[in-house]
């Protein structure tokens, strides 16, 4: 496939015009963080977060969402850009329009993990953890109830 101008990308938000059936395609089928999920799983994780996603022509091609409380902190989760799309600059309009929400902003930190995106994420001054010795995580086989 050639290359699409990145102007006939157009960005949408709010999860009423996502297209979950492609996402859940896309999360369980090709990505490296979240093979296998489940449907359910992914329609409740776009009805709980803020999104957008990136459209060609009516067909979804890329996504982002962001965990968060809007005042304070937000997770950035799930993103990506089919393969056919990849380095026509869709990802940096899609993230450009995301981050370019007042809210933001305001927001004390952001944060991310990512195998192989890092350049891109360093173009919206995504750093390594300051202080990575004071993140600390529960795997949920090791979650325990008190």
């Amino acid at each position: 496939m050639e290359k699409v101008d990145v102007a006939l990308i157009s960005i949408q938000f709010g999860a009423e015009k996502m297209d979950v059936t492609a996402i859940h395609h896309y999360l369980s089928e090709e990505s490296y963080w979240a093979r296998g999920i489940s449907l359910e799983k992914v329609k409740m994780s776009i009805e709980n977060a803020f999104c957008a996603g990136a459209f060609y022509q009516e067909k979804q091609v890329g996504f982002v969402r962001a965990v968060t409380d809007y005042a304070t902190f937000a997770w950035i989760s799930d993103v990506y850009i089919l393969e056919e799309f990849a380095g026509a600059g869709i990802g940096k309009k899609m993230l450009s329009e995301f981050f370019a929400q007042e809210w933001f902003g305001e927001l004390r930190r952001i944060m991310l993990a990512t195998k192989d995106a890092h350049s891109l994420y360093e173009q919206f001054n995504f750093t390594e953890l300051d202080k990575p010795e004071m993140i600390m995580q529960v795997l949920n086989d090791k979650f325990v109830l008190l």
